[in-house]
Protein backbone atom coordinates (compact mmCIF):
# COMPACT_ATOMS: atom_id res chain seq x y z
CA UNK A 1 0.00 0.00 0.00
CA UNK A 2 1.35 3.41 -0.96
CA UNK A 3 1.87 6.12 1.63
CA UNK A 4 1.35 9.73 0.65
CA UNK A 5 2.19 13.08 2.14
CA UNK A 6 -0.23 15.95 1.56
CA UNK A 7 0.10 19.67 1.01
CA UNK A 8 -2.94 21.93 1.40
CA UNK A 9 -3.00 25.26 -0.46
CA UNK A 10 -5.69 27.90 0.00
CA UNK A 11 -6.36 30.80 -2.33
CA UNK A 12 -8.64 33.75 -1.63
CA UNK A 13 -11.34 34.98 -3.95
CA UNK A 14 -9.13 37.81 -5.20
CA UNK A 15 -6.61 35.37 -6.74
CA UNK A 16 -7.12 34.78 -10.47
CA UNK A 17 -7.50 31.27 -11.83
CA UNK A 18 -4.42 31.70 -14.01
CA UNK A 19 -2.35 32.45 -10.89
CA UNK A 20 -3.75 29.38 -9.13
CA UNK A 21 -2.99 27.22 -12.15
CA UNK A 22 0.57 28.57 -12.32
CA UNK A 23 1.17 27.82 -8.62
CA UNK A 24 -0.18 24.27 -8.96
CA UNK A 25 1.90 23.68 -12.09
CA UNK A 26 5.07 24.78 -10.32
CA UNK A 27 4.38 22.46 -7.39
CA UNK A 28 3.72 19.58 -9.80
CA UNK A 29 6.83 20.12 -11.93
CA UNK A 30 9.41 20.94 -9.29
CA UNK A 31 8.05 19.24 -6.18
CA UNK A 32 6.56 16.13 -7.86
CA UNK A 33 3.13 16.82 -6.39
CA UNK A 34 -0.11 15.63 -7.98
CA UNK A 35 -3.57 17.07 -7.57
CA UNK A 36 -5.67 15.06 -5.13
CA UNK A 37 -8.69 17.33 -4.59
CA UNK A 38 -9.94 20.85 -5.26
CA UNK A 39 -12.77 22.57 -3.45
CA UNK A 40 -14.29 25.99 -4.07
CA UNK A 41 -16.33 27.39 -1.18
CA UNK A 42 -19.39 29.63 -1.46
CA UNK A 43 -17.34 32.71 -0.58
CA UNK A 44 -14.89 32.07 -3.41
CA UNK A 45 -12.00 30.57 -1.44
CA UNK A 46 -10.34 27.74 -3.35
CA UNK A 47 -8.65 24.97 -1.37
CA UNK A 48 -6.52 22.34 -3.08
CA UNK A 49 -4.94 19.20 -1.73
CA UNK A 50 -1.76 17.99 -3.39
CA UNK A 51 -0.16 14.64 -2.69
CA UNK A 52 3.04 12.81 -3.46
CA UNK A 53 4.17 9.31 -2.75
CA UNK A 54 6.57 8.73 0.13
CA UNK A 55 9.44 6.59 -1.09
CA UNK A 56 11.17 4.66 1.63
CA UNK A 57 14.48 2.93 1.07
CA UNK A 58 14.55 -0.73 1.98
CA UNK A 59 17.37 -1.95 4.16
CA UNK A 60 19.78 -4.41 2.60
CA UNK A 61 20.76 -7.43 4.66
CA UNK A 62 24.26 -7.16 6.07
CA UNK A 63 26.68 -9.63 4.52
CA UNK A 64 28.75 -11.67 6.93
CA UNK A 65 32.51 -11.66 6.20
CA UNK A 66 33.11 -15.45 5.96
Amino acid sequence: MADYEYLVLSFGREVRRSDIRRALTEHAEYGHWELARTRTAMGGRTTTWLRRRIIRARRQPVATPW
